[in-house]
């Protein structure tokens, strides 16, 4: 899959959708219930109802990339049933898609740089 330069940022749609849905009817989803761009370079995130598939939507400049996983065994972690999206860091993301438990990977904490006087 290409990746648009710079810091990825990630969406995920708390709620179930429909895995009958492809690339137009997620981008229409997208912009009608969670109101947000679908051209924006964002990765948006979509599961089914059993939690062991995931979609994953993105713009990489060029045109709509549409992902689909299925894990063998087990299933996706998943934040609670819900309306509205959830942000996610690339490494999250990454770790969600592996089929981690991506509520483990913390983003370090670094001080603000102090300027010399």
């Amino acid at each position: 899959m290409i990746i648009p330069p710079g810091p990825l940022k990630v969406l995920v749609a708390v709620k179930p959708v429909d895995f009958r849905k492809g690339m137009v009817g997620l981008a229409s989803l997208v912009q009608q219930e969670l109101q947000r761009y679908p051209f924006s370079g964002i990765m948006f995130v979509f599961r089914c109802k059993r939690a062991d598939r995931i979609k994953l939507l993105l713009w990489d400049g060029t045109g709509l990339v549409l992902v689909t996983k299925r894990l063998q065994s087990g299933t996706f972690r998943w934040p609670r049933f819900g309306d509205g999206v959830m942000s996610l860091t690339a490494a999250q993301a990454g770790a969600l898609i592996e089929g981690l438990d991506w509520a483990r990977v913390h983003a370090p904490r670094v001080a603000r740089p102090v300027m010399a006087q």
